[in-house]
């Protein structure tokens, strides 16, 4: 199951042991949670892609960024002959439409981002790039706020269809909550789009000839993370010849916001992108305009990807891209034995050493990430935590995050820290500022006799806490023992409530106390909007936490696209979480990426993307001794 942090929508989707992840609308897929978060200041061990030596176009070997967090300019190039293969996990490949609640998932994301592109990417450590392969942008008015899209002008889905204006404006259609059935509490947007963001900041659709190459949206208010709304767009095209329409036919309506018509677009939608193990999807059907588009699929094994040859930008370095569906406890041995060229294990001591073990034959990067760890209280009236602020400060002062660093992180992050903030990361500017403007240190030590005096206040008698986690997960079970072993001196009945349906069933009916996960960060500015508003905006907000002075603090900072507020803002959300006490948080995640010795130009990211990111560059070395 995999839980994602949008701007302004989200929903339960498939997949397991994920963490939850910070992510743009509609964007691509977190990390895994049986994996990492992703490295910000990479390091090598046991060598490095920097050390292997640099080729011409003919020996396609390392490649240096002008700028250290974007993509490096391949120049002119092949794809070279073979294929380099990763596993996200064991999960299989489900659909072509990663945009529904049923198919957003790191295992079909690691898929379909090859294929679908938005005009911006990020990069290392979370700094928004412009995707000039999709186009340019520009934003050409601030009231109202308005951007103008041009769309490179030779972009061209692997059918031979041109991309054009009519892909968006239809994307603007799926994204659009306005668009629905029924009514009353029956009524409900009849695209099953995992966000609407699109449609809810941009009340008109797109301007311009949808045969066309340029669009201009305009947004009905200035919004925080207008940089990163246009993303992926589906194949208009083949929406419309699924519904027994013409294109034009089907951009009118989308105008129009006419569900009558749009109800059988919707169903195709919905779930007629869904592929069945070994089916490979046709061309006719799931198109590409990215560097890949399908190839193969062996059911139960993988799926394997070929370079597009409609393609117009820097093609593909390596031919073909094997995703293998393989279980993350088999992925260091699977490095090892060849059947995987890039792996992100979980962070673990024991990991490590299993990496470290393989020696000169691989390369090991490590590095903070921005995901983050962190306890999360259920404020429903099941929890005995929902309306007692001495019950939540007491469990506070009696976790040891101190010794949860030190004992779990820090062997594998010698820099690892306490995280005091959620919005801010240890290794950020300005995270000193906003944690000494919103927290003043009373739960920086654990202090048993207080907690047992703010149990005894709040007039619960031995409260007992499931702390629920997606399991089988050691190091969240390590997290568990060590609180239990602190906080059953203070008053608490400690309950390990680990389980591998957590994230399908208990979040969703609120079984739980305190909910143990990780959000995966990107780039966004107002992500956390939707995980700390109240309901129906904080989508994510599954424990039910609502504090109106919060709400509108997030409306100031999503409705700005000014630095200056944004970080003003953030100062007063942290303080008022803090205050309220919403959860706990713990450390930022330590990543791992570990890759052959001999393939280039795998570089780490501190961003949900993982190690995939810059796939299209990756190449096997070629020995170039005569």
């Amino acid at each position: 199951m995999k839980f994602t942090k949008l701007s302004a929508a989200a929903a339960l989707v498939a997949g397991s042991a994920l963490v939850l992840s910070a992510c743009a609308p509609a964007g691509p897929g977190d990390n895994n949670d049986n994996g990492n978060g992703g490295g910000g200041s990479s390091q090598s061990a046991g060598g490095g892609a920097a050390d292997l030596p640099k080729g011409d176009a003919g020996n396609l070997l390392t490649v240096e960024p002008e700028d250290e967090t974007a993509l490096a300019d391949l120049g002119d190039i092949q794809p070279k002959e073979g294929s380099v293969a990763y596993s996200v996990g064991e999960d299989e490949f489900s659909s072509y439409n990663g945009m529904t609640p049923a198919s957003y998932s790191t295992y079909n994301s690691a898929v379909v981002d090859r294929m679908l592109l938005g005009f911006t990417y990020f990069g290392t450590d979370g700094t928004i790039h412009p995707n000039e392969d999709m186009g340019s942008y520009e934003k050409i008015s601030d009231e109202p706020l308005q951007v103008k899209y041009t769309i490179h002008e030779d972009a061209v889905w692997s059918d031979g269809t041109p991309v054009t204006a009519a892909d968006f404006i239809v994307k603007w259609g799926w994204s659009n909550p306005r668009i629905t059935s029924g009514s009353g509490e029956d009524e409900a947007p009849i695209f099953q789009a995992i966000s609407h963001s699109f449609g809810e900041y941009v009340e008109e659709a797109p301007e311009g000839d949808p045969a066309g190459k340029e669009f201009t949206i305009t947004y009905k208010e200035s919004y925080a993370d207008w940089e990163i709304m246009m993303d992926a767009a589906l194949p208009a095209h083949v929406m419309a010849k699924q519904a027994d329409m013409s294109l034009e036919e089907l951009v009118e309506a989308v105008k129009a916001e006419d569900a009558e018509a749009l109800a059988p677009v919707a169903e195709f939608f919905n779930t007629g992108w869904n592929a069945s193990p070994g089916e490979v999807p046709s061309e006719e059907i799931a198109p590409s305009m990215g560097p890949y588009v399908f190839k193969s699929w062996e059911p139960g094994q993988s799926i394997t990807l070929t370079a597009n040859e409609k393609w117009w930008g820097t093609p593909p370095a390596t031919q073909d891209l094997v995703i293998r569906f393989a279980e993350a406890s088999t992925h260091v041995q699977a490095l090892d034995n060849g059947d995987l060229n890039v792996i992100e294990p979980q962070a673990t001591v024991d990991t490590l050493k299993q990496l470290e073990a393989l020696g000169d034959k691989i390369i090991i990067q490590k590095g903070s990430g921005l995901t983050w760890e962190h306890l999360d209280f259920n404020f429903r009236d099941s929890s005995p935590f929902g309306d007692s602020l001495e019950l939540r400060q007491a469990f506070a002062m009696c976790v040891p995050r101190q010794d949860i660093v030190d004992n779990l992180i820090k062997p594998l992050d010698p820099e690892a820290v306490v995280m005091n903030a959620r919005e801010v990361f240890p290794f950020q500017e300005n995270y000193q500022e906003v944690v000494d403007a919103a927290y003043g240190g009373e739960y920086d030590e654990v202090n048993i006799e207080e907690a047992k005096k703010l149990v005894e206040a709040s007039g619960v008698s031995n409260p007992t806490v499931r702390i629920g986690y997606n399991a089988p997960n050691p190091r969240r079970a390590e997290t568990v023992s060590l609180i239990k072993s602190s906080c059953d001196q203070a008053g608490f009945t400690i309950e390990d409530a680990g389980n591998e349906a957590f994230f399908t069933e208990t979040v969703v009916q609120g079984d739980y106390d305190v909910a143990l996960f990780a959000w995966a960060g990107s780039g966004q500015i107002a992500s956390g909007r939707n995980i700390y508003s109240s309901l129906p905006v904080g989508q994510q907000n599954y424990g039910e936490y609502s504090n109106e002075e919060l709400d509108k603090e997030w409306t100031t900072l999503a409705s700005s696209v000014d630095p200056a507020v944004h970080a003003e803002q953030v100062k007063k959300i942290e303080k008022i979480l803090w205050d309220d006490l919403f959860g706990i948080p713990l450390y930022a995640h330590p990543g791992v990426v570990a890759h052959d010795a001999d393939l280039a130009n795998v570089r780490d990211t501190a961003t949900q993307s993982g190690a995939l990111w810059n796939v299209e560059q990756w190449v096997f070395a070629e020995d170039t001794a005569e």
